[in-house]
């Protein structure tokens, strides 16, 4: 399993692992509580492996940036909270994306990145993010 089997349901919180497809849409169990819901086509869905970040210079892949939290962090629980004030969680990511665009990442779009990352860590999933560095050289 990838990062393309892993999503973000607009409205719903944490992350959702792709189960199966349906003929209106399809399954998805919470990394939360484990908990399958149905999913239809109308739902706003994100795909992990699909969501970029954007610099100044580019867009840099979501699973990049998780992979540098990781590095940081050692593979452990990130430092600093999601709850954590505006300023701390800016200055966190400015030591993982230096050159990230304040005036289009927003601190919720912060506080996403670092529960996702906290998810990942906790299911032990990190190792996908060094799939989609595998994936990427092969292109």
């Amino acid at each position: 399993m990838g990062l393309e089997k892993v999503l973000a349901i607009s409205g719903k919180p944490g992350l959702y692992k792709l189960v199966t497809q349906t003929r209106g849409g399809f399954v998805a169990e919470s990394l939360i509580d484990q908990k399958r819901l149905s999913i239809s086509l109308q739902n706003n869905v994100s795909v992990l492996s699909e969501i970029a970040i954007y610099t100044l210079s580019e867009e840099v892949p979501l699973y990049q940036v998780l992979r540098k939290i990781k590095e940081k962090e050692e593979g452990n629980v990130c430092s600093v909270k999601p709850k954590d004030g505006k300023d701390k969680l800016e200055e966190y990511f400015f030591e993982i994306l230096p050159d990230y665009d304040e005036d289009r990442v927003y601190a919720s779009d912060i506080k996403k990145v670092i529960q996702w990352y906290n998810l990942l860590q906790k299911h032990n999933m990190l190792n996908l993010l060094e799939e989609e560095v595998k994936a990427d050289e092969e292109e």
